[in-house]
């Protein structure tokens, strides 16, 4: 045991899990991590909850009451995933309420098929709210263009967002115009700003796998040596962003009507490529006011042998915009690399929600009772 988690609480970073599932929560693991390991939150998508619902019997009896009742699979889905939510979400009540409301959180996403869907991803997103109806519940709105308009709405009803599949610094900058726009509709809705919190997720590891593929592509040795760079070094330039949009007159208006910053928070941090240090996307992106949700590999392997050494993103922005201008010189474009990997993201959780709406169906056919 090292006292890395606790290193990295102590430098201002959240420590999320990426995952839930219902025997996590039953088993009285997801206690033990919170209590044990730093575990402040926990995130969810439609990924982790195929998986959870896909293996083992923790869901049969709730799946069962459901195919009596002859439910929809939409439906037993959103039964099965709210109550999941609901039930983590108590057990991180204490640090939500230690924490005034910024930690203790879990989040849930809107269907996926409404990524392109403005209006319908705000009537998602009140529905998801009202369903869990816990206080320290985040609806996950993914950053496409549709949903920047979804955030602002949600965010100006007073419910908290966490904004998902945010891959470029351009969008990270409408992401957090949509945040304080949504602040400004709640201002003047009467809402309580302090209230409301948000954190807005820009992925990681993926970077670095569809940037190192096409570096290998052109294997040059100048190629070779850019490998592994551009994940942390559009990350570090994020928090460069975060940093100047959280010191503007325009935000400063609304800190002092009691809003909170929304967080940036490192998702996708569980790194892909086994040349690299398990613990990259930790021990780098060390900064005051992140979050960092790991998947439970990551955490404990941070846990194990995590190095903190303190800040590593502040001081680091021109080396970082150094490197990715290396990377344009070579011929690769930023632009059309953050476009493939929102769409592969959107697609890939698409894909998860339509397997898990298979394998939910399958299930409660096999649970459904006999007739009479």
């Amino acid at each position: 045991m090292t006292d890395a988690l606790k290193r990295l609480s102590e430098e201002g970073v959240a420590i999320w899990l990426d995952d839930l599932s219902r025997k996590r929560i039953t088993s009285g693991n997801l206690a033990e991590l919170i209590d044990q390991q730093h575990v402040v939150g926990v995130t969810t998508n439609p990924t982790i909850f195929q998986k959870a619902i896909s293996q083992g019997d923790g869901y049969d009896q709730q799946l069962s009451d459901l195919a009596a009742r002859k439910v929809t699979v939409e439906e037993a889905i959103r039964m099965i995933t709210t109550a999941d939510v609901r039930d983590a979400a108590d057990i991180l009540r204490p640090v939500f309420d230690a924490t005034g409301g910024q930690d203790g959180r879990v989040s849930i996403e809107v269907d996926p098929r409404l990524a392109h869907h403005t209006k319908a991803t705000v009537a998602e997103a009140k529905q998801l709210a009202w369903l869990v109806d816990r206080p320290n519940t985040l609806i996950k709105i993914p950053a496409t263009q549709a949903g920047l308009p979804a955030i602002a709405e949600v965010i100006g009803l007073g419910i908290s967002v966490n904004v998902t599949l945010i891959f470029s610094l351009e969008r990270y900058r409408a992401v957090m115009d949509a945040y304080l726009t949504g602040l400004e509709k709640a201002k003047e809705r009467g809402l309580d700003l302090s209230k409301i919190h948000s954190v807005a997720s820009f992925f990681v590891s993926r970077v670095d796998t569809e940037i190192d593929k096409r570096l290998d592509g052109i294997g040059t040795d100048e190629a070779k040596a850019l490998r592994g760079k551009a994940a942390l070094a559009n990350a570090r330039l994020a928090y460069q962003a975060y940093e100047e949009v959280f010191s503007s007159d325009r935000w400063t208006a609304l800190e002092s009507a009691g809003a909170n910053k929304q967080r940036p928070l490192w998702a996708s941090t569980g790194v892909k490529d086994p040349a690299y240090p398990d613990t990259l996307y930790v021990t780098e992106l060390v900064a005051p006011n992140t979050v960092n949700t790991m998947p439970e590999a990551t955490l404990e392997a941070t846990d194990d042998h995590g190095e903190i050494t303190g800040d590593t993103i502040s001081g680091t922005y021109e080396q970082a915009r150094a490197d990715l201008d290396a990377l344009e010189r070579l011929g690769i474009a930023y632009d059309d690399v953050v476009q493939v990997l929102e769409d592969e993201g959107v697609d890939k959780f698409e894909a998860s929600w339509n397997d898990l709406l298979k394998s939910t169906q399958a299930e409660l056919e096999r649970l459904a009772p006999s007739e009479g």
